[in-house]
């Protein structure tokens, strides 16, 4: 609500504090007034007040707001009716602040009285606003009244307290109402869910239908929601075929709800099944289809998805939009990403904080930092996510300055930083190896107090352990209370990093006797430990356990893990096999660990083969030429060497040069061989030249003291 409002609402309040305390006559009076005057014959004032508020009705359910709003300030005398139809326009276009201020001249009216459809679009708009102070004040009156007995004002008082976090204050009213209604059922449900209270949200699924109120097409669809957050499958079967037998499972709200609880619910057969046979398939089923296909990884299906919705004539939304952007993402295709940016733009939803933000993150995963950069400072409004995405894009690229001097700022005009902004930030202090700076992050999060989220301390741990300091990382670790998976995931991969191999399998084989299961990610851990050791036997042990004993299937990281065990180990036969088995397309990953360990054995044939692998996904890569090169030289066979060096020189095909970089006084810096960009570019290679000249001095000084002591010998 704007200042300038605050002082006119004021009143309606403090006029609601004094109402609480008037006496019962004066109520018993009011209420006689009211009712002599419905009695009265019209009169032609009350003929002319039902004319206009047929009209004003009609401007409002047609959306002419300001019509609406012109017509009401001419009437010379408004009814029950005229406030509430008014108000109920303002709360319906969502403006909250409008509509609260004309319940506050409403209530300063003596020609009319608070009734419980006015008094339920107060609460209404408190929820809208998230005012819950207010809506606290009203609800005094409406106890001291009598109107919180209405199943109308209470309903809209739950649904407020709902809106607005208060649960207990929620469930409180909704335990102490005399009649529940559908409305009543559904808001309570509703609240729960949004809260992430899924359990108990169903458990009040359950008392509604024992308690045989008929349940509509919402409440059905918001159980459907909690079984779906939950995977509760079984329940939600059990709710479809209660939606079948009611004939709700033809609405769309119903069925989009049923194919998000299948798809989530790794069903994504029947999803697609009840999509299929949807008679309207509105933008909400597309969406519903294209959102599930992103979030289990099959960008390329929500792709197809997307363009085949735009053949039937569907146009997609804010939500459709920031859902397949975020496929292209995955995806990684540049081309398509900016031709739905320009789709955006020419539809005016660049606004839209998740358009916007899907569109910095499909930037940013395609090494576009400048592109999301402008998109980041062309946003009015910016949300934790928009902050968190753009520092989490300078992370992944390697721009540690940029990622520091982003979360400085957000730290001074955005939201507050989250667990997510604060672990990208941790991540490239441990990939850039800068422990001073991973230090303060991490004063910062004890400040903020999220020192014992998840997220938190798994990348605490991860930073002091590529900074090199296992010690510090073992210190948190151990002073976690709450055992959890993902921070001894953390500390499994630390240990092997650092070639602690036998303290990271010890770890790995402590996790079931502290009662949790081992992930995905552990067993990458695990099996990275067995590959920087040796132990083969065992490692194949790890790898078949994971299906065995924990359902978990090995993904291409696992089988990565497996093959780099066997070139360590120098059976480069098995790890070839292992790779052309692999139930997945053979990446340069796999190829490059087996073209290196040919490297280290001298095997030119399958060093060969690995290379010419490796060339069919990527034909520019310099170091997969130069390997090859080294082992036909390390075998005598110069000539074919020698081609492929001139091949490389023909085609311009140059090695990425390694970098290096220092951090001084707060201000991060990096070099590449022959660089003299950086602004003290000639004082650095001053410098420089000046050590080599005193290290050619002493070296020239040794020779003469060794040539000295040859000659007296």
């Amino acid at each position: 609500m704007s200042l300038a409002i605050r002082p006119q609402v004021r009143r309606l309040f403090a006029a609601a504090t004094i109402a609480c305390t008037e006496s019962s006559e004066l109520l018993a009076s009011k209420r006689t007034e009211n009712q002599i005057t419905s009695d009265t014959h019209y009169s032609p004032t009350q003929v002319e007040i039902f004319q206009c508020n047929s009209q004003l009705k009609s401007y409002v359910i047609g959306g002419c707001l300001s019509d609406a709003r012109q017509l009401f300030d001419k009437m010379p005398q408004k009814d029950e009716v005229s406030w509430t139809t008014m108000i109920s326009g303002y709360v319906n276009a969502l403006d909250s602040s409008e509509a609260l201020l004309l319940f506050s001249d409403m209530w300063l009216d003596p020609s009319v009285r608070i009734d419980p459809f006015s008094l339920s679009l107060a609460f209404k708009a408190c929820g809208l606003s998230m005012e819950t102070k207010n809506g606290e004040l009203l609800h005094g009156y409406a106890v001291k009244s009598g109107l919180v007995n209405s199943v109308f004002v209470g309903s809209a008082l739950l649904d407020m307290y709902m809106k607005t976090g208060k649960l207990m204050l929620g469930c409180k009213v909704f335990d102490e109402m005399f009649i529940r209604n559908v409305v009543s059922w559904t808001a309570i449900i509703t609240g729960l869910v949004r809260a992430g209270y899924n359990m108990e949200a169903l458990a009040h699924f359950s008392q509604m239908w024992r308690s045989r109120v008929n349940c509509d097409s919402y409440t059905f669809a918001i159980a459907l929601k909690a079984c779906a957050d939950l995977g509760a499958m079984k329940y939600g079967k059990e709710i479809h075929t209660q939606t079948l037998k009611r004939g709700f499972s033809s609405n769309s709200y119903v069925a989009n709800t049923l194919a998000t609880m299948y798809n989530k619910c790794g069903k994504l057969d029947y999803g697609m099944r009840l999509f299929e046979r949807m008679t309207i398939q509105d933008v909400v089923s597309w969406t519903t289809i294209i959102t599930t296909f992103v979030q289990r990884g099959q960008e390329e299906l929500a792709v197809q998805a997307f363009l085949h919705m735009l053949e039937s004539g569907v146009s997609p939304n804010e939500y459709t939009f920031a859902a397949v952007i975020s496929g292209c993402a995955g995806l990684a295709r540049i081309q398509s990403g900016e031709q739905l940016h320009a789709s955006v733009l020419q539809v005016g939803l660049m606004d839209s904080l998740s358009v916007a933000n899907s569109i910095m993150t499909m930037y940013s995963k395609c090494g576009r930092l400048d592109s999301a950069a402008a998109v980041f400072d062309a946003m009015a409004i910016r949300d934790i996510i928009s902050w968190s995405t753009i520092i989490a894009g300078y992370c992944q690229g390697g721009d540690g300055g940029k990622a520091f001097e982003l979360l400085s700022l957000m730290r001074k005009e955005g939201p507050k930083p989250n667990e997510y902004a604060l672990a990208s930030v941790l991540s490239v202090c441990g990939n850039l190896a800068l422990l001073e700076w991973g230090r303060q992050i991490h004063g910062h999060v004890l400040s903020l107090g999220l020192e014992n989220m998840d997220i938190i301390q798994s990348s605490l741990i991860n930073m002091y352990s590529k900074c090199g300091s296992i010690k510090e990382a073992e210190h948190l670790f151990n002073s976690d209370g709450d055992d959890n998976i993902v921070t001894w995931t953390a500390m499994i991969n630390g240990y092997a990093e650092h070639g602690l191999s036998q303290e990271s399998i010890n770890l790995f084989e402590m996790i079931p006797k502290v009662g949790l299961r081992p992930d995905s990610v552990a067993y990458i851990g695990v099996l990275s430990a067995c590959s920087h050791a040796g132990l083969v036997d065992l490692g194949f042990h790890y790898f078949n356990s994971m299906s065995k004993d924990y359902y978990i299937s090995p993904s291409k990281e696992h089988y990565g893990c497996v093959v780099d065990l066997l070139c360590r180990v120098g059976r480069l036969h098995d790890a070839e096999v292992m790779i052309n088995t692999m139930p997945f397309d053979r990446d340069d990953v796999v190829w490059s660990s087996l073209l290196r360990a040919c490297s280290a054995r001298g095997d030119v044939e399958r060093g060969k083969r690995a290379a010419e692998k490796i060339l069919e996904v990527d034909p520019n890569c310099a170091g997969t030429r130069i390997t090859l090169a080294n082992i036909y030289a390390t075998r005598g066979r110069w000539q074919e060497a020698a081609d492929i060096r001139k091949f490389m020189k023909s085609e311009g095909i140059i090695k990425e040069p390694g970098w290096s970089w220092i951090k001084v006084k707060d201000h991060l810096s990096a070099f590449v061989a022959g660089d003299r960009s950086h602004p003290q570019g000639e004082d650095i290679y001053f410098i420089l030249d000046s050590l080599n000249a005193r290290t050619d001095i002493a070296d020239n000084s040794l020779e003469m003291v060794s040539l000295l002591f040859d000659v007296t010998a």
